[in-house]
Formats: C-alpha cells, sequence, structure tokens
C-alpha cells in the first residue's frame, strides 16, 4: 500500500515542488494539503496543474483529518514545532524540513514521538550533497581539534544560524569542542564579532543578497587548513530526493533521527 502524506507548505518553495513528486509517484500518495492562503482551493489549482481531488486546508489539524501515515513541513519556525506535536497527537509521522528548532524542541519532539511509538526525521537541509558534507566535517573534527562555522543565506532569511549550520554545530559538539587558542571572553572588544557558540564551535551566520543557502566549516592547523563547503543555488530540487527517502524510512523509525547524514550513514 502507498504511504499516505500530508504535506504543510504546500504552495510553498520546497513544499510545491516535493508536492508534484509526490503526485508522480506510485510508492507514496497525497492525502491531505495545508497553506493558509490557498485553503479551500484544489492543490492543482494552486500550483497550477491538472484538478487532483485533494483539497487545501488552513490547519494541520483539518488536514490530518485524512488519516496521513507521515506529515511532511516545510513551512515556518514559528509554526513547525506545533505542527508536529498535533500530528503525532493525532497518530502520523513527521518529516521536518523547517529549520528554526532548537536542541530543546526537538527533546521534546523526541519524548512526544516515542511515547506515541512513532518517528519523526529531521534535517536543517535535506539536499544529499550537504549530508554528505555535513558527514565529512564530522569525519575531519575526531582527527583536527579546531574549527569554525560560517554560514550563508539570503538577506531576509528570518533564522540565524540556519537549521542546516544549527544541525551540523550540535553534532560537532557530540565529537569534540572546538580548541580555541583565545577564550572568547578574552576578546578584547567587540565580542559578537567571534559569533555565536553553538555546541562547542563558533558560529557565525551571514544574510546578504546574492546568497541563496551555503555553509563551510573550516579547520585549522598551523600553516594549513581544510575547507569544506556546500553551496546551493535557487531551484528547491536538491531537497526533494532526501525529503521522500526520509517519508518512507519513518516508517520504521521511532523517536528522533536528526540529519538525513544519520540516515545515510547510520551504519
Amino acid at each position: 500500500m502507498p504511504i499516505k502524506i500530508c504535506v504543510a507548505g504546500v504552495t510553498g518553495w520546497v513544499g510545491s515542488l516535493v508536492t508534484r513528486r509526490i503526485l508522480e509517484s506510485s510508492e507514496i500518495e497525497l492525502v491531505g494539503a495545508v497553506a493558509r492562503q490557498a485553503a479551500g482551493k484544489d492543490v492543482g489549482e494552486a500550483l497550477g496543474i491538472p484538478p487532483t481531488g485533494i483539497r487545501i486546508y488552513g490547519s494541520i489539524e483539518e488536514a490530518l483529518q485524512t488519516r496521513a501515515d507521515v506529515l511532511i513541513d516545510y513551512t515556518r519556525p514559528d509554526s513547525v514545532k506545533n505542527h508536529t506535536l498535533s500530528a503525532l497527537e493525532r497518530g502520523a509521522r513527521v518529516v521536518i524540513g523547517t529549520s528554526g528548532l532548537v536542541a530543546e524542541d526537538f527533546a521534546e519532539i523526541e519524548d512526544a514521538a516515542r511515547s506515541r511509538g512513532l518517528g519523526v526525521i529531521a534535517a536543517g537541509n535535506f539536499s544529499i550533497t550537504a549530508a554528505l558534507a555535513k558527514h565529512f566535517a564530522l569525519i575531519a573534527a575526531r582527527y583536527l581539534p579546531s574549527w569554525e562555522i560560517i554560514d550563508y543565506a539570503h538577506a531576509d532569511k528570518v533564522d540565524a544560524p540556519s537549521g542546516t549550520t544549527r544541525e551540523l554545530a550540535e553534532a560537532l559538539g557530540g565529537i569534540a569542542k572546538s580548541r580555541l587558542a583565545l577564550p572568547v571572553e578574552q576578546t578584547v572588544g567587540a565580542k559578537e564579532a567571534r559569533g555565536a557558540a553553538i555546541g562547542g564551535s563558533q558560529v557565525h551566520s551571514v544574510r546578504l543578497p546574492g546568497y541563496t543557502i551555503a555553509f563551510e566549516t573550516i579547520f585549522g592547523l598551523p600553516d594549513e587548513r581544510l575547507a569544506i563547503r556546500h553551496d546551493a543555488g535557487s531551484g528547491a530540487e536538491p531537497y526533494v530526493a532526501g525529503t521522500l527517502l526520509a517519508a518512507q524510512k519513518v516508517m520504521g523509525v521511532t523517536g528522533l533521527v536528526r540529519g538525513l547524514d544519520t540516515l545515510l550513514f547510520q551504519e
């Protein structure tokens, strides 16, 4: 039987393309859709394709009356946590592609998922190449003691750092804390210029026109350095394959899995 999917953010940048791919698939089936501004429309009408017979709702609670197996969320940082908890309460598993959640949010989501015997897969970035960049950085951190992270995004991105970078910094913290020759508190001048400390890594967020999404982990040793960088273009295609893979894999997950790299390389 196809996995029944509800997409929150069905008209959004990533959500719309994910929805189109679901409609083309024989392994997963779109049964619900959420987009406040397009509520009441057919999904096809909202996406500029032939009618699908699937109505868009303005809330998660309405859309999940269709008894979806999985909610895929590509909405907003201020909505995704409530969407996730609401879906779990209604017996649906969740794939979170929305950024902006912090460690405390994930801990609450983990508890809710485990208490109901359900699964959640969350990734700051569902691009397979971005997952590889994170994976390689985690390998490097086992051997190189000092690093910092730079996070690039378009000028109007509301969360800083990005979900991708926060996830990376917290994962690096599970290996070690970056070794600083001079503690940040001993900095002369504006200490904020040294970035934010997240999971033992100094993280710097750049928000300027001309960028879409990029992140770079820079490792330094005397007389040498290693930079592991991922750049994304303006299209949403890089995030689709990883999202749909997670929608299938989450059916066998109990609790929370963070990061597409964990899904790909967990063995």
